[in-house]
């Protein structure tokens, strides 16, 4: 094992929370090699730069030496994890549910060492508890307990139904921690109450609690809300090259600093120095995100991809030039939103309103404000913000 103190400075970094901290450094202490879960709920088919601030932080102690379990939540997710949601998830199909957890994993050792973790399917034991077993992990938590939650407590003075199943919820990934005879469990700051079920059913079951350790939400591209792929604000760890640059160049200044606290593999002495000559204008903001760029890139889709974003991005930008790989469509709709997203520049026609409001479309390389202005017919190049282009025949 690694020197303890080097290590919990390593497991600490960019850490929101963790419970409790003397319990995580006695486990680090012992020696032994500790067994450390996430568990990943398979409800959409990727997985983004969010997913991945806990996955680095996974590998980690992987990399320390410890054992890391990732757990896939086939069962969980037929249930719905009711964290942060304000109505009841719609259930997945078993079929959804194990074709979204085929690309989980894969994308997963993308991060972690394939050969150095363990997956589990939580059906394997939660199945097995059967209705018995359900009805007596339902016992050790009173309704009381359970509305102690932030969403469910919000959900219940606004009078919007909670279902009975949602309550289930916390017991089960609990359970995985028993499962598991888990160290250390990972998860965001919006999981705590889950993460802590999972300490309350070890103590029940006999068995050494577990530590907790939570990291930051990850704020999406809009600068609000939390990265997620239904607020549309996400950047996939499969995304092509070009997109992933774009969308990380198009982040503001200040959020810039919060993915290089989060994503980066820098020190955080480098970090911290590139910060100070960003505020005392001795390094332009710009060429700070170029570097964050070129490293995300360069992680999911190798050096030379990384090195290549970056070029494109002077050439196009810093030299005035269009991309040679925009993609030429030909299309037949009504209107310039509908146009925008049918080319898949923009999510939806919302969102392609909400940007020509902003001056963020351009045609031929003038701005389109008025949504409901006339569709511009032949070919023409289109561009939204600063990354997505495309070359369009309108008929």
């Amino acid at each position: 094992m690694a020197d303890v103190d080097a290590a919990l400075r390593e497991i600490t970094r960019g850490t929101a929370e963790i419970i409790p901290l003397e319990e995580l450094k006695q486990k680090l202490s012992s020696g032994r090699q500790l067994t450390v879960k996430l568990g990943m709920d398979p409800t959409a088919p990727d997985i983004h730069l969010g997913h991945t601030v806990i996955l680095n932080k996974l590998r980690a102690f992987q990399d320390l030496g410890h054992k890391v379990v990732l757990i896939i939540g086939d069962f969980t997710a037929s249930v719905g994890d009711p964290t942060g949601k304000n109505a009841t998830r719609p259930q997945l199909s078993r079929e959804q549910i194990m074709e979204n957890a085929k690309t989980y994993a894969v994308q997963a050792f993308k991060i972690l060492d394939k050969d150095k973790t363990e997956i589990r399917y939580n059906s394997e034991w939660l199945s097995r508890l059967g209705a018995e077993g359900m009805i007596r992990l339902a016992a050790k938590l009173t309704v009381a307990r359970m509305l102690e939650r932030d969403d469910f407590t919000k959900r219940y003075q606004a009078g919007q139904p909670i279902a009975i199943h949602e309550f289930l919820y916390p017991l089960l990934q609990g359970y995985d921690s028993v499962a598991l005879k888990a160290d250390v469990e990972l998860g965001g700051t919006d999981q705590k109450f889950n993460l802590l079920m999972g300490r309350e059913l070890q103590k029940d079951a006999g068995q050494e609690p577990q530590a907790v350790l939570m990291m930051p939400l990850l704020v999406g591209l809009d600068g609000v809300k939390k990265m997620s792929k239904s607020a549309g604000n996400y950047i996939g760890v499969e995304d092509p090259a070009p997109d992933m640059f774009g969308k990380i160049m198009s982040l503001s200044d200040d959020l810039m600093w919060n993915y290089f606290d989060l994503l980066s593999r820098r020190s955080v002495d480098e970090i911290d120095k590139m910060r100070a000559a960003c505020a005392a204008g001795t390094m332009n903001p710009r060429d700070a995100k170029l570097e964050l760029g070129r490293e995300i890139v360069a992680r999911y889709h190798g050096k030379e991809a990384g090195d290549a974003a970056v070029q494109g991005f002077i050439n196009q930008f810093a030299k005035g030039a269009l991309p040679e790989d925009m993609p030429e469509l030909t299309l037949k709709t009504d209107t310039v939103p509908q146009l925008l997203k049918a080319a898949d520049l923009c999510a939806s026609t919302s969102e392609a309103m909400r940007l020509m409001k902003q001056g963020a479309v351009k045609c031929d390389g003038a701005a389109l404000t008025d949504p409901k202005a006339e569709l511009p017919a032949g070919t023409h190049v289109w561009q939204v913000g600063k990354r997505r282009f495309a070359r369009i025949t309108v008929e």
